[in-house]
């Protein structure tokens, strides 16, 4: 039985990989500190969901903890890490910088020295859009420059991804970034705005719109990420590129892969299909564009078809009825 060392695993995505892992018959170390950035009670259910299959193991300590990474990893030798532990958030990393100095670049400093110390088969870490930054040619490729981040969160992303290249040239350890774009779903993050938007309209509070309503994202659907990740998992880098949109690296087993729908939907849309899943219509107050971020995301997909034969299959409309339908039963809302 393949051994995978998850680490956020009571996160969002984490839960969500965990989960998928452990039905296919993989057992599942998962690690997480259950940080109080957000609700820490949803946190702990996802990881008591994941404890009903007999192959996940919850170890609840911080990443940036010296050596415990490293304990883990001689402890158990997982065959995959699948690193998507981190401190999340475009603004809050204007508020709390350090956290992000912290989780991300300490944190991801101690995993590298364990997967070093025992290589596993296939290294995964968790990126972000977010690296695209001021970038304006659409879709994004993985291998458009990525120099102008607009926030301290997509620095420190992108100060992993060259973390992990160095890594994987120096000690010829098979690594594989992947860009998340906007990603939402049943058992998201209460800090993300179709989140943030269904829960205002449930309770008959105004939603706050920035930019104006004139953004665009490249919404991808939970399921649709994780069947990316793990169809992943068997595409290790070599030596050899794919194809000639292949981001693999010259000098090391490393490759940047976007996972996104090539989509890209408008805002007022997506509110549009929040509203429609609720039944009921939000009231807007509309705002200039946020310090950090963006006016649009559109992912560029091709690479990961090449890997993984995998591509978007989930809509707009369908994914967030998902979610509304997921909250209604979770938080029981007066409607």
């Amino acid at each position: 039985m393949p051994l995978a060392l998850v680490t956020g695993s009571a996160g969002f995505i984490g839960y969500h990989v965990s989960d998928r892992l452990l039905s296919l018959g993989w057992t599942v170390i998962g690690l997480d500190c259950l940080s109080d950035y957000y609700d820490v009670a949803l946190k702990e259910r996802r990881h008591q969901l994941l404890a009903q299959h007999p192959g996940f193991t919850p170890v609840i300590a911080k990443l940036e903890d010296p050596g415990r990474l490293l304990d883990i990893m001689a402890q158990h030798k997982p065959d995959i890490v699948i690193h998507l532990a981190a401190q999340a958030g475009v603004r809050y990393s204007i508020d709390a910088p350090r956290t992000y100095v912290e989780s991300n670049l300490q944190g991801t400093f101690e995993l590298l020295e364990a997967a070093r110390a025992h290589p596993p088969k296939h290294l995964l870490m968790a990126s972000t859009s977010s690296v695209y930054g001021a970038n304006t040619d659409m879709p994004y490729g993985e291998m458009d420059k990525v120099d102008t981040q607009m926030s301290f969160y997509a620095a420190t992303k992108k100060a992993n991804e060259a973390m992990a290249h160095s890594y994987a040239h120096l000690y010829h350890l098979p690594t594989t970034m992947f860009r998340f774009f906007t990603v939402y779903g049943p058992w998201g993050r209460p800090d993300m705005a179709h989140f943030k938007f269904t829960k205002a309209i449930f309770k008959g509070e105004p939603i706050d719109v920035y930019n104006h309503g004139q953004m665009s994202r490249d919404f991808t659907y939970i399921d649709d990420l994780v069947d990316g990740i793990l169809g992943l998992i068997e595409a290790v880098p070599g030596d050899t590129p794919v194809s000639e949109r292949d981001s693999l690296s010259p000098v090391a087993p490393f490759r940047v892969v976007n996972i996104g729908a090539n989509t890209p939907a408008k805002l007022m849309d997506f509110i549009t299909a929040i509203e429609t899943a609720i039944g009921k219509p939000a009231e807007k107050r509309m705002h200039p564009m946020q310090p950090g971020d963006v006016p649009a995301t559109w992912a560029q997909v091709g690479l990961l078809k090449d890997l993984t034969g995998v591509s978007a299959k989930v809509t707009v409309e369908d994914g967030v009825q998902r979610f509304v339908d997921w909250y209604r039963t979770y938080y029981r809302p007066n409607t």
